[in-house]
C-alpha cells in the first residue's frame, strides 16, 4: 500500500501546488487522480517516485519513507507511463521495452524475450519489433509505453495522462487493454486524468482533487456518482452523472423479448406468428442468427426479405457484461426505440424496450437505496470519502 501522509509541495515563489493532502492507495487496485489543471495531479504523481520531493509529510511504501531509499532504487521499482509515451527515437521497439531490465543488469537475450513475451501481453504484433517509434502509430506508442513500464515486473505502475493525446476510439481500446491487463497481473496503478469518464471507467477508488491541491472525495466511482462529496464535486462530475451511474447496474436481469425475432429466410406463417401487438417491428436475422436489421411485419416478403431495405438495428449490448447505460445508449440509437441483446457471439438473443430499461432502472435505484440504508442501520461507514471495492460493470 502507498500512504500519503500530510504532503504538501510549496515551490519557492510560495506556490503550493498540494496542500496536506492524505491519501490510502490500496494494493492490487487502480487509483486514479482526477481533478481540473492545477490540482496537483502530477505533482502528487511525481512524489510517488521522487521525481518531486514533498515539502511537508511523508510517502510510505508498504510502511516504508521512501526517502530511506536511493531515488535511482525506488523509481526502477515503479513502473512509469507518460503522454506521448516518451519513447527513444533511436531505439527500436524491442530495445525500448527491454530498457529496465538492461538498466538492472539482466542480459540482452533475456531482456529481449521479456521484451516480446509483453509485446504480445499489451496486444503489439511481434513483426513489429525491430522498428522504431516513429513508424508506429500513437496508439502503438502508447502501448510500447505500458510494455516498457512492466517489463521489470514492478509492483507499482505510475501512469501520468499516458491516453490523452490520442483520438477517442484508439483511447477506448487503450483503456480496456489496460483493465485486461490489470485483471491478469493485479499491479497497484496510479493513474493521472483530468476526464471524469476515464476516471469512472478506470478506477478502483476515484480521487477528486480541487485547485490548490486539496482532496475533495476519495471514494469508489459508483459511490462517487451517488453520493457527491460538496458542490464542487458535483459540478465536475457534470450533469449527466445519473447516466454515468448506469454503468455500475448490469443488464444482465433485463426482460428479453424474442417473439419479434425472424429469420432472413422466414416462412409467411413464421413472419405472422412473430408479429405483436408489443412490438411494430420485427428484427430479422441472418442464417446464423445475428441481427441484420429492423422491419414492419408487412413489408417483409416471405422466404427472401429484402435486407437492404431494413432499418438499422443500432448498436447492440451484450447481457452478460454489458451495462443497463449500454442497454439505454443502444435504445435510444435504435431507430425504433428498441435495444438488441446478442450473446458474446454477436446472435440476436432478444429486444428490450426503453420502457423496460427505464423500470429496470428503477428497481436498481430502489435496491440501491434499500441497501444504502441496511448499511446506514449496521453502522458501517458512510458514503463521501470513504475507500471500499464496487464491482465495475462494462459502460
Amino acid at each position: 500500500m502507498i500512504r500519503i501522509d500530510s504532503v504538501t509541495k510549496r515551490y519557492p515563489d510560495g506556490t503550493v501546488a498540494v496542500d496536506q493532502l492524505s491519501l490510502e492507495i490500496p494494493d492490487r487496485s487502480i487509483t486514479v487522480l482526477v481533478g481540473p489543471s492545477g490540482c496537483g495531479k502530477t505533482t502528487t504523481l511525481r512524489m510517488i517516485n521522487r521525481m518531486v520531493e514533498p515539502s511537508e509529510g511523508t510517502i510510505l511504501l508498504d510502511d516504508v519513507d521512501i526517502q530511506q531509499q536511493p531515488v535511482n532504487t525506488l523509481r526502477r521499482s515503479m513502473g512509469y507511463v507518460i503522454q506521448n509515451a516518451g519513447l527513444f527515437q533511436h531505439r527500436t521497439i524491442l530495445d525500448n521495452i527491454a530498457t529496465v531490465p538492461r538498466m538492472l543488469g539482466w542480459g540482452k537475450e533475456k531482456s529481449r524475450a521479456r521484451a516480446r513475451e509483453l509485446m504480445e501481453r499489451v496486444g503489439l504484433d511481434g513483426a513489429l519489433a525491430k522498428r522504431y517509434p516513429y513508424q508506429l502509430s500513437g496508439g502503438q506508442q502508447q502501448r510500447v509505453g505500458v510494455a516498457r513500464a512492466l517489463a521489470a515486473d514492478p509492483p507499482v505502475l505510475l501512469m501520468d495522462e499516458p491516453f490523452s493525446a490520442v483520438d477517442p476510439v484508439v483511447r477506448k481500446g487503450l483503456q480496456d487493454e489496460l483493465l485486461r491487463i490489470q485483471e491478469e497481473l493485479g499491479k497497484t496503478i496510479v493513474f493521472v486524468t483530468h476526464d471524469i469518464d476515464e476516471a469512472v471507467k478506470l478506477g478502483t477508488m476515484v480521487a477528486v482533487m480541487r485547485t490548490g491541491g486539496k482532496l475533495a472525495q476519495f471514494a469508489p466511482p459508483a459511490e462517487l456518482l451517488t453520493h457527491p462529496a460538496d458542490e464542487f464535486v458535483e459540478d465536475f462530475l457534470g450533469a449527466d452523472r445519473g447516466i454515468r451511474r448506469l454503468s455500475f447496474f448490469p443488464s444482465a436481469g433485463l426482460e428479453l423479448l424474442t417473439e419479434p425475432l425472424v429469420a432472413v429466410d422466414a416462412t409467411a406463417e413464421q413472419i405472422t406468428a412473430a408479429a405483436t401487438a408489443d412490438v411494430p417491428y420485427l428484427l430479422v436475422t441472418d442464417p446464423d442468427g445475428k441481427p441484420l436489421g429492423w422491419g414492419e411485419p408487412q413489408d417483409l416478403t416471405a422466404g427472401e426479405i429484402e435486407t437492404d431495405r431494413l432499418l438499422p438495428y443500432g448498436r447492440p449490448f451484450v447481457t452478460a457484461t454489458d451495462s443497463l447505460r449500454a442497454a439505454l445508449d443502444c435504445a435510444v440509437l435504435s431507430p425504433t426505440g428498441w435495444a438488441v441483446a446478442v450473446d458474446t457471439e454477436g446472435r440476436a438473443t432478444g429486444v428490450v424496450s426503453q420502457q423496460t430499461i427505464g423500470e429496470a432502472i428503477r428497481g436498481a435505484h430502489a435496491e440501491r437505496r434499500a441497501h444504502d440504508g441496511k448499511v446506514a442501520e449496521a453502522g458501517e461507514p458512510g458514503t463521501a470519502g470513504t475507500a471500499g471495492t464496487t464491482e465495475k460493470v462494462a459502460p
